[in-house]
């Protein structure tokens, strides 16, 4: 896994004019699945069961623009622009693709609720929310986590800010000194990863609500160093999350990830975290309305 820095974000669906993929219950599954639900799915795949349309949602998924004109797509996929079109009208009826009109050309975009929604519905389909992991598998032996300590918290509040700059990560866009930091997690319940003898990662979990009733409830965050990609990281902080929650007494245990956090939403999915739904233009960064998808671990032990 090789998650960019990472925390529980509140974001947005996106805007009002772009067609969104509907929200998919992920709460555990065992009763057969409804007949407009399974319509819904199937309504999906039949889209994706022509490859052309296939390569299309993958050619755009990967450029590095993140969108492309009609014209530039189909010299890609090497069929003519008619062809081109109605394949992506296809996919932008069910809620693959996002069309904005950028002058006199069209640009086509993927719908970022479709990177959720889509893998979720074929794990609905297959049952296989209805045994979620516990927690990552595979932690890497070179990293070890502990609680954070006082010493730690300039290493926390350095990668905490590089975390700010990348712009998906969080909405915040200040790093708060260690005194307010620390305010906000729930005692004992902080860790950070080490690597080389370095702290390369942390993540703390802070209450969601004062009242007694939501006392087992609590926000996620988890932020991983650039320098430190790609060494499992991020998976080591994951396990001691959900065991130390588990073992603290925490029931459920959310986190909001912009949709364009990829490396996040695995991570989090692999730990047992479910999609609940992605919220449309829930908050504003620098200027400009950002979805978050909202995810959610119940504990199986509490």
């Amino acid at each position: 896994m090789t998650p960019s820095p990472v925390p529980a974000v509140d974001a947005s669906p996106s805007p009002q004019s772009r067609s969104t993929l509907p929200v998919i219950d992920t709460v555990t599954r065992r009763a057969a699945l409804g007949k407009a639900e399974a319509e819904n799915y199937a309504e999906w795949f039949a889209v994706l069961a022509d490859p052309t349309r296939v390569r299309l949602l993958h050619t755009l998924s990967t450029s590095a623009a993140g969108a492309l004109r009609i014209g530039d797509l189909a010299a890609a996929l090497g069929v003519s622009q008619s062809t081109c079109s109605h394949h992506v009208d296809l996919l932008r009826k069910v809620g693959f693709v996002v069309i904005d009109k950028v002058g006199t050309s069209s640009m086509v975009s993927v719908n970022a609720a479709c990177c959720t929604g889509l893998p979720h519905a074929a794990d609905v389909v297959m049952g296989t929310l209805s045994a979620p992991p516990c927690c990552p598998a595979d932690l890497p032996a070179d990293v070890t986590t502990r609680p954070v300590t006082e010493s730690d918290l300039p290493a926390v509040l350095a990668i905490y800010d590089e975390g700010l700059a990348t712009r998906n990560a969080t909405f915040e866009t200040r790093t708060p000194t260690a005194k307010q930091l620390r305010a906000r997690w729930l005692p004992d319940l902080a860790w950070v990863a080490e690597l080389d003898g370095q702290v390369v990662g942390w993540t703390a979990v802070t209450p969601t609500s004062a009242r007694e009733c939501y006392a087992g409830v609590g926000e996620t965050s988890v932020y991983v160093t650039a320098a430190a990609r790609g060494r499992g990281v991020g998976k080591s902080l994951l396990f001691t999350q959900v065991t130390e929650a588990d073992s603290a007494g925490l029931w459920t245990l959310q986190t909001s990830i912009f949709p364009e956090n990829r490396a996040s939403l695995a991570l989090h999915h692999s730990a047992g975290y479910r999609t609940l739904a992605v919220r449309t233009r829930i908050g504003q960064l620098d200027g400009v309305w950002r979805d978050t998808v909202l995810l959610e671990r119940r504990s199986e032990v509490n």
